[in-house]
């Protein structure tokens, strides 16, 4: 009677210490405490209250890692290998038999399933392996794995909710790196439609920031500057990089500085902005409408295309010089003038446009645009028919960067 009186209270002690065990490591959760500090006191726990002597716990993140190791040589965490060793428990196995030695010195996996799918394993061997009795891992193994479960899911839902703050986080970045960029465009309402010219443009971000930018200014009453551009790379940077440059052009861009020396000054501010991380391509150029001059460099950017609807000419404008930010000096830089008292067209491009590839993987090309120009219809039109040949407004998979248009018909 007095030892099963003993086992009795003994077993309860046992259950209340379960009990208070799992309570106080629910309350530690609800506390929003740390991965770490989750890990110390379950480490505490098997280790001081149930005498395990070894645990591991790997988990997976994209790849299988050791989130904790207590109780083990770097020798013997070596030669575990996860995919190959792990990945075939799905339930508590005992591996002091298993084919692989160094698994011996444990006693038992516990893998932690979720959804169907191993997102942890929990491997665990004793302190005093010659130590009499019941060994420790097979008395406490399902409170042991009831434990590792509440554990483990704690840590991954703090991930997930980490993980979930950071798309938040990025996702109002990327809102507020739109506005700013949606800022950088002009309005169409606003751009020249009169008796001398006509402005259509075109403007499709592949992804919600794109890299891409284009302007018109007017400097005078008979002259206007307009630029299109594309930066390298996606994203925040990018747009903060366009917005800066957008800035310092609108700055610098007046009647009187020559577009050369103009060039250069925009030059060293994208070398101070990008520090050589990134770069800027563009086209810019100053049109006289009363000596119907146009001068342009084209600092790396795609050629525009110029056609003459009077003698039916078509002229690539690539005069110029490598891209802003690409060297710290411009080693070389001309300038392009051309006089237009014909009837003529524009077509200002990001290569956005010309990468796009049909169903049998061949790019759009400049082919098919200058096939699109050489007309005498106007230039909305032309431009229009483009975007429907390529089903750009139609979610074409073709798309893989952003698409820019600028077209000008010169009405002289």
């Amino acid at each position: 009677m007095e030892l099963s009186g003993k086992a009795s209270i003994n077993r309860l002690k046992l259950s209340t210490f379960k009990l208070n065990t799992l309570l106080t490591i629910t309350k530690a959760i609800n506390e929003n405490l740390s991965t770490e500090e989750l890990l110390k006191r379950y480490e505490q726990i098997l280790r001081e209250d149930l005498n395990i002597g070894k645990i591991l716990i790997y988990k997976y993140d994209k790849t299988w890692d050791l989130i904790l190791s207590s109780g083990c040589s770097k020798q013997i965490i070596k030669q575990i290998d996860v995919e190959e060793d792990l990945l075939e428990h799905a339930e508590i196995s005992f591996i002091t038999a298993s084919p692989n030695p160094t698994l011996r010195v444990f006693d038992n996996i516990i893998p932690v399933i979720n959804n169907n799918v191993p997102i942890a394993f929990v491997l665990i061997g004793d302190i005093d392996e010659e130590k009499e009795g019941v060994s420790p891992t097979i008395k406490h193994l399902h409170f042991i794995q009831t434990l590792s479960n509440i554990i483990v899911v704690a840590i991954e839902n703090i991930r997930l909710y980490k993980e979930s703050l950071e798309q938040e986080v990025f996702k109002k970045e990327l809102e507020l790196a739109s506005k700013m960029q949606s800022m950088l465009i002009p309005d169409r309402s606003t751009l020249p439609h009169n008796d001398k010219i006509l402005v259509s443009t075109f403007y499709h971000p592949h992804f919600e920031v794109g890299g891409d930018y284009y302007d018109f200014i007017r400097l005078n009453d008979d002259e206007f500057g307009f630029c299109i551009a594309d930066v390298s790379g996606k994203g925040i940077s990018a747009a903060l990089l366009m917005s800066n440059f957008q800035a310092n052009l609108r700055a610098l861009f007046t009647t009187d500085i020559p577009l050369p020396e103009f060039v250069k000054k925009l030059n060293e501010r994208v070398m101070a902005s990008a520090k050589g991380e990134k770069f800027i391509t563009i086209f810019i150029a100053k049109y006289n409408s009363k000596t119907h001059i146009l001068e342009y460099v084209n600092a790396g950017h795609n050629p525009p295309i110029f056609y003459n609807m009077e003698n039916k000419e078509m002229t690539f404008l690539r005069d110029g010089c490598v891209g802003m930010g690409m060297l710290d000096e411009i080693p070389t830089l001309k300038s392009g003038r051309l006089k237009i008292d014909q009837k003529s067209k524009l077509f200002c491009y990001t290569d956005g446009l010309v990468e796009l590839a049909d169903d049998e993987g061949i790019s759009f090309g400049t082919e098919q645009v200058e096939k699109c120009l050489a007309n005498n219809r106007e230039i909305d039109d032309n431009i229009n028919t483009i975007i429907k040949q390529q089903k750009i407004m139609e979610g074409s998979t073709s798309i893989f960067d952003d698409i820019s248009i600028i077209g000008i018909e010169f009405y002289s």
